[in-house]
């Protein structure tokens, strides 16, 4: 595998960076998650835009333009012959000192990666996922705004772990106000009725780009969609309930802290969403040539 590394195309096993990077030391950087599907990037321009956003937030300096960093994506695409995967853009603060002074951090570290992915079992969007809600609340937004896809991922890992030890393979996240802000991983969705919400960014999620996608395809259907301050209240009484996010795609939630949801299946708009999603991205994108 062709690792992305600061300008160069390197082998995996040469892949490296110091130790004294922030990155590392304290998760000082931000990242994306974009896939490839069928030789096409897709939603490529908004992922860089989020990723550029993000660094300003933090006030680092990327020291790549946006093209550039869209071309560096294709290159390391075709480096790899990936025609269908998952591709991680990474910009650490770079090498700095112990200390935590980030502008003693000459030059910022950027990092591509290109390869295939498989968030979670093909028969689960199928059958669909149980979730428990973790006690782990989401970081509030006046201290570390969610909507920054830093690299200081632990909040969302702490809450990971609460899912693995009760044996499903995601959670709900709450926030300080006990009120829904997304998954571990993901965007949350409940539909009732005809009616789609999901919470506002403000609740303390990410403003995924699968989850606008899907909130257009939604509206294209004629549903009603909103964002909604929502409670488990909205989860348990719901028709149906999904996560989305960019390696999850749109996958369904049959069941929250073993109270099930719906009719216990996959409901049908989100099985007609699912297939509006996997349309769109097979068909859509940047092309890798």
């Amino acid at each position: 595998m062709k690792i992305y590394l600061n300008g160069d195309l390197v082998e995996e096993k040469d892949a490296k960076v110091s130790v004294f990077d922030h990155g590392l030391l304290y998760g000082d950087g931000v990242f994306e998650g974009t896939r490839i599907y069928n030789g096409r990037v897709v939603f490529l321009d908004e992922h860089i835009n989020r990723l550029f956003e993000s660094a300003k937030v933090i006030d680092l300096d990327v020291g790549m333009t946006k093209e550039e960093i869209k071309a560096a994506t294709i290159e390391t695409c075709k480096a790899n012959g990936l025609k269908d995967g998952y591709i991680r853009h990474l910009v650490t603060r770079g090498v700095g000192t112990l200390g935590l002074n980030p502008y003693l951090c000459e030059k910022a570290s950027v990092i591509i990666i290109a390869a295939d992915i498989q968030l979670y079992p093909a028969d689960l969007y199928e059958t669909g996922m149980k979730i428990v809600t973790a006690g782990t609340i989401r970081n509030l937004p006046e201290a570390l705004n969610p909507r920054v896809k830093s690299l200081n991922y632990l909040n969302n890992i702490m809450a990971k772990i609460e899912a693995i030890n009760a044996g499903v393979m995601e959670c709900l996240m709450l926030n300080a106000q006990g009120t829904i802000a997304e998954a571990s991983g993901d965007n949350v969705f409940a539909l009732k009725g005809n009616k789609l919400m999901t919470p506002p960014p403000w609740c303390g999620g990410l403003e995924g780009i699968t989850r606008d996608k899907v909130m257009k395809l939604a509206a294209d259907m004629g549903l009603e969609v909103s964002e909604t301050v929502m409670t488990r209240y909205e989860i348990w009484t719901a028709d149906e309930v999904f996560l989305t996010g960019t390696a999850a795609e749109v996958i369904p939630v049959i069941e929250l802290d073993k109270r099930t949801i719906g009719a216990g299946k996959p409901g049908p708009i989100t099985k007609k969403l699912i297939e509006a999603y996997r349309q769109f991205v097979n068909n859509n994108g940047t092309p890798v040539q």
